[in-house]
């Protein structure tokens, strides 16, 4: 892995591809090159667009809803060489996190129009054009967490505050009290892709897809009921996957959290053909099948699979779903947007999820 040296700048280390080098452009006649030597103490992974070996991790861009950025105007906004994670070999494995990566020619171009500068200490350090993102949450990723502030994160691994967009020039305010660190559950925002970080400790301590199935199955144990209907709901199995809804299929209002079967009356075309109202409260919005989210990675507790995001209809824990209605994820170059973790959707209403209100069996 590389770690920086103070040696003579010169040219060659742009042609030398066992050279890792970072070339800042301040002028059409003036670079600066700063040369990085190999260090046996850590390993470096690389994230980024591009399919080219020297990417560990290759990322495309989510379109809200879960599907992939297709077409001419889904550019992906996404660098080829977006950032690199460098690891320590030794206990505690301290993972750290830079903008930008290495190409094929082990090197990393910052452009004229990039933002750049000279340190105090006379050492260089930029941005890359739509930035590296990270956002730590507060009190770990546990039961107890909360969303965390989002910081930029330069070339050396300096943490600044937001620029006033994406691509401005001028970078944010040094924040020198935080490190470039990774910690369990912290967000990496790519500009079109957004990355959730856990640790291996923070994994022993994560819900298991065995305890998520027995989750399920005890919901099912239950017998609920179709409060119309009167028919007997079941989530489906993981393994039959997110195929068509079938006659068993949960289903609910996401205004007001009535679990419903499958009907077809209440529909409110002139809202929409998802607009039903509720035959319970009378409550008129999106009505959606019910999917329980089966990345476990992502669920804060293996609690039961009580409240649903809106309007995607992807059920989880309590805790789970109130922590991610609460993080503001990057979109864009200005905006923030709260997003189901399982599928990307944009959450909607004023809590961006729902609890479910089932009706047990009559018997």
């Amino acid at each position: 892995m590389p770690g920086k040296v103070t040696s003579p700048f010169c040219h060659q280390a742009l042609s030398n591809r066992g050279q890792h080098s970072i070339s800042y452009t301040l002028s059409r006649s003036h670079s600066v090159i700063v040369e990085y030597t190999h260090d046996s103490d850590t390993d470096m992974f690389q994230i980024g667009r591009s399919t080219e070996n020297m990417i560990d991790f290759v990322v495309t861009d989510t379109a809200p809803g879960g599907g992939a950025a297709e077409g001419p105007s889904a550019q992906s906004t996404i660098s080829r060489y977006a950032c690199r994670i460098l690891c320590d070999r030794r206990p505690p494995y301290t993972a750290r996190i830079y903008a930008a990566g290495f190409d094929a020619s082990s090197n990393i171009f910052l452009g004229e129009r990039a933002a750049k500068w000279r340190t105090p200490d006379g050492l260089m350090d930029g941005l890359t054009t739509n930035g590296v993102l990270v956002m730590h949450p507060a009190g770990g990723f546990s039961e107890d967490s909360a969303p965390g502030v989002w910081r930029e994160i330069s070339v050396c691994g300096n943490v600044y505050t937001l620029r006033d967009s994406r691509s401005a020039q001028q970078r944010g305010k040094l924040v020198e009290n935080e490190s470039n660190v990774l910690q369990d559950g912290s967000l990496i925002d790519l500009c079109g892709a957004t990355l959730l970080w856990r640790t291996p400790a923070g994994l022993l301590r994560a819900p298991t897809l065995k305890q998520l199935e027995a989750q399920r199955q005890e919901a099912n144990a239950a017998r609920p009921q179709c409060p119309v209907g009167l028919s007997t709901l079941a989530f489906p199995s993981p393994a039959r996957g997110r195929t068509a809804p079938d006659k068993q299929q949960p289903w609910v209002y996401v205004r007001c959290g009535h679990v419903h079967g499958y009907h077809g009356w209440g529909c409110r075309r002139e809202r929409g053909p998802q607009e039903r109202e509720c035959p319970l409260c009378r409550l008129v919005g999106p009505y959606v099948p019910l999917w329980l989210g089966q990345e476990a990675g992502l669920c804060l507790d293996p609690g039961p699979p009580s409240h649903a995001f809106a309007p995607c209809g992807h059920v989880c824990s309590e805790k789970t779903a109130r922590y991610w209605a609460q993080t503001p994820l990057p979109h864009g170059t200005h905006a923030f947007h709260a997003a189901c973790p399982f599928c990307g959707a944009w959450l909607t209403g004023e809590h961006g999820c729902v609890r479910l209100i089932f009706q047990g069996p009559l018997d």
